[in-house]
């Protein structure tokens, strides 16, 4: 090793295991004052044979500068030099030499096993020199390294059979899913937007699928690698190898898939169909009658509020996302957990300034910073349901709760004829009270003095999934269409009061339909409830069509409809970031830039994602934007 440094820096080459690399610039005087006449050098490797006899076997040198013509590899040597300016002296050994050859290169590689190396050398030293002009040429380029490597077909054989298998049953699971949407949407025929459909499941399930096998192959070698004592008979794949070569592609297709799955996600959860189902009776007037204009006699401030809430909880998760940025960039940089994703066998999180640090593994720093970000996830969303929410807040449940004691219920609507009921009709008949009825009612609740909140009498079940039948979607379409004729009207009017009027006509005209619909009140629109099986909730597909009756399955955890909020999708998110977060890093190598675009990156989705549920909501509810704060 012509370049100078620490003994401690340069004795670490010499631990198996540890991939090596130093280069170094020396000015070309240094090298003919080290060596004034060329000393060659033959390497041996000396080792005990199973009797304990010290034994010495020649390790074979490659001259890369002396390429074969015919077959293209480089002719094996038994000696090699460091410096040579014996040469390169122009008439007698008293003159200055006008050229210096120095060794440039030198490559000791290792294959492993190296008991039974077959046909390939365990050990194996390739040289390439190169040549200086005096006094033109000032400095020499010296590169130094230790590589190991072993057989990668088996490697390849095992990632290729997983991502087979995996992504057979992602085939399957996208079959499933395109049915279950199709059924959910009315379709009765194949069309393009089905076959879009299933292709947007099909990247979904795949994104997971090539999640799972890089994930798993930087955990596997985490554990194989650094798991090595006093044996060592595996190494990691070669750096621009096939298997780190499709590592890194199978990651790059994960991320990829795994953006256009949430983006999906989002287009789908920004287009739902929202219905605020106003229950509050008018008021008796002074002379005893009641009021017909229900517009006058009922406040819409309760509905402004529902429309409020609804739109606050969006983008709200199980973790925080500034938290988890900041202990996870606590955890890998400030505490030193990157530091084992070094190219060595070591298990050093903070060496000192005069040890020799291997260079990265990105499998192994892949499969580190995914693993500790995924255990702070759900380190996170553990501590969310099981502490946060029972003693905290719930914000989900007490969307439910709200909506009960505003009198307000929700009907969201996701896909055609699939949605989500939540009844929050008032007990007490009227919410529209002032604090000290407000209290009292509480009371009456609190005491059993009063019925239950479920839509079922005795039941306080007041959340359902919903499955339409075709007949009631038709009813819908028909107010719809009307709502939507009057908005382009408003429109194209610049918001002259006919128009307004329609809308303000159709917008109670859906709420007495949905109200006497939830009330049983048209015959041939009726509707049964029913749990929903195991195997239904598992597979996410219900086995019975609503042919005759729609059919509301009772949802008893009362978190079914956040699906078409953030909450309900947290594993994707939580992928999505993990793979935003590692392939930042790995294309950086700097893990404060990585957390500072993630987080960048999260901001922005959530501010458009809250930016268009916000025009959707005011469009589908009839809330102006100005009262959704």
């Amino acid at each position: 090793m012509l370049c100078p440094d620490t003994q401690q820096r340069l004795d670490a080459a010499y631990v198996f295991g540890t991939t090596y690399q130093q280069s170094c610039t020396i000015p070309v005087l240094e090298l003919l004052s080290r060596f004034p006449e060329p000393v060659f050098y033959q390497l041996y490797l000396q080792y005990q044979d199973s009797k304990g006899v010290d034994k010495m076997w020649p390790i074979p040198v490659q001259n890369l500068n002396q390429m074969s013509s015919t077959s293209g590899s480089s002719r094996d040597v038994r000696r090699f030099f460091l410096v040579d300016g014996l040469t390169g002296r122009a008439n007698s050994l008293t003159e200055s030499p006008q050229s210096v050859r120095y060794l440039r290169r030198l490559l000791l590689s290792v294959y492993v096993p190296t008991n039974n190396p077959g046909d390939i050398p365990p050990f194996q030293l390739m040289v390439e020199y190169s040549t200086l002009t005096v006094p033109s040429s000032t400095a020499a380029q010296v590169s130094f390294s230790v590589t190991y490597s072993m057989n990668e077909e088996t490697m390849q054989r095992n990632t290729a059979i997983s991502v087979g298998v995996l992504g057979i049953l992602s085939l399957l699971l996208a079959m499933l899913e395109t049915n279950s949407w199709s059924r959910r949407a009315g379709q009765q025929y194949i069309s393009l937007t089905t076959i879009a459909k299933a292709l947007s499941f099909l990247i979904g399930n795949l994104a997971n699928t090539f999640f799972f096998v890089t994930f798993g192959t930087g955990v596997y070698w985490l554990i194989a690698f650094k798991g090595q004592s006093s044996t060592v008979d595996k190494v990691l794949p070669s750096p621009g190898g096939t298997v780190e070569t499709d590592f890194i592609i199978f990651f790059s297709l994960a991320f990829a898939f795994k953006a256009l799955q949430l983006i999906h996600l989002l287009i789908i959860q920004v287009s739902i169909s929202i219905f605020l189902i106003d229950w509050e009776k008018p008021r008796n007037t002074a002379n005893g009658k009641e009021s017909h204009d229900h517009g006058l006699s009922v406040s819409a401030w309760r509905t402004f509020f529902v429309a409020n809430e609804w739109n606050e909880i969006q983008t709200m998760r199980k973790l925080n996302p500034v938290l988890q940025l900041l202990l996870v960039l606590l955890i890998m940089q400030v505490i030193g957990v990157e530091n084992i994703a070094s190219r060595d066998l070591s298990l050093t999180i903070l060496p000192g300034g005069e040890e020799y640090t291997a260079p990265w593994s990105p499998i192994l720093r892949y499969g580190l910073t995914a693993s500790v970000w995924l255990a702070v996830g759900l380190v996170q969303v553990l501590f969310h349901l099981v502490i946060y929410e029972r003693f905290v807040e719930d914000k989900i449940r007490q969307f439910v709760d709200l909506c009960a004691l505003s009198n307000v219920s929700v009907f969201i609507l996701v896909h055609r004829c699939y949605g989500y009921y939540i009844h929050g009709r008032s007990v007490h008949g009227h919410a529209d009270v002032n604090m000290e009825a407000i209290r009292a009612n509480l009371r009456r609740e609190e005491e059993n003095l009063c019925a239950l909140r479920g839509l079922e009498p005795n039941s306080e079940t007041q959340t359902f999934e919903v499955a339409l039948t075709e007949r009631v979607r038709q009813r819908l379409d028909r107010i719809l269409l009307t709502m939507k004729e009057a908005s382009v009207a408003t429109h194209q009017h610049g918001g002259a009061e006919g128009p307004q009027e329609q809308i303000t006509k159709a917008y109670y005209s859906m709420n007495r339909f949905l109200s006497s619909f939830i009330e049983h009140a048209h015959k041939d629109m009726d509707y049964i409830l029913k749990d929903k099986l195991l195997l239904e909730r598992i597979m996410k597909y219900e086995f019975q069509q609503p042919i005759e009756r729609t059919i509301f399955y009772r949802d008893p955890d009362s978190i079914t409809f956040s699906n078409v909020l953030y909450y309900g999708h947290e594993l994707t998110l939580l992928l999505f970031d993990t793979l935003l977060f590692c392939i930042i890093d790995l294309g950086s190598q700097d893990l404060v830039l990585a957390t500072i675009l993630t987080f960048a990156v999260q901001q922005v989705i959530a501010m458009l994602r809250c930016y268009i549920s916000r025009h959707n909501v005011s469009k589908k509810t009839l809330v102006d934007k100005c009262f959704l704060i």
